[in-house]
């Protein structure tokens, strides 16, 4: 069996890292990930990035490509922030928050973020013009990499209720108003997106 170049991810996070160096165009972090080799896929906050040999106990490298400090946050890390890590998905493995592809769509600011009763929280962040359409009331989207519902929906922004685990295992718990954050959109509503692009560009395709 021929494995595939592609990569998976499910916005459930394993672990929490810590920004040990962020360079130009490199990362490193430090975290207690297990039977990590070089060559593997990581999500840092959501960004799909290649594990640099040579590899040191319980701590990683990784390159950053001029389109990722474009699109992502990662190029804005400071020593000693948290990120948010998960391996690549493996063929059988469950699925526990919702497809995600580790390709960033856009940085969003973070608009307000408001404590509720036993524990929980509110996060409200604006919709980057480019995804406009591509978030749905109860849809999923991945922020910094963690699986999100969404609760609401405006014009110019999506609401999302987060629970107590995740504050505690995230980064998300330590976010506060005006913070930048990664956004990828639900591939299904990319497919939906492009498939009602071309119907109207060039006509019904059936």
């Amino acid at each position: 069996m021929v494995e595939s170049d592609i990569k998976m991810f499910s916005g459930i996070i394993e672990k929490e890292g810590l920004v040990k160096k962020a360079g130009k165009s490199s990362l490193w972090v430090s975290a207690s990930l297990s039977k990590v080799k070089a060559g593997d896929s990581i999500a840092v906050n959501g960004v799909c990035l290649t594990v640099l040999p040579p590899l040191k106990k319980k701590f990683f490298a990784f390159d950053l490509s001029p389109e990722t400090l474009r699109l992502t946050t990662l190029g804005r890390l400071t020593t000693g922030q948290a990120v948010n890590l998960e391996r690549a998905l493996k063929l059988g493995d469950v699925i526990g928050g919702h497809l995600v592809s580790g390709h960033v769509d856009s940085i969003a600011r973070v608009l307000e973020k408001k404590d509720l009763p036993k524990g929980f929280c509110n996060l409200r962040i604006e919709i980057p013009k480019n995804l406009i359409g591509l978030i749905a009331h109860k849809g999923s989207i991945a922020v910094d990499g963690v699986s999100l519902t969404v609760s609401a929906l405006g014009k110019n922004y999506f609401e999302a209720a987060l629970i107590p685990y995740t504050l505690k295992h995230t980064n998300l718990g330590k976010i506060k108003r005006g913070d930048l954050v990664n956004l990828e959109a639900d591939i299904l509503a990319r497919y939906a997106a492009n498939y009602l692009s071309n119907i109207k560009r060039w006509g019904n395709l059936n």
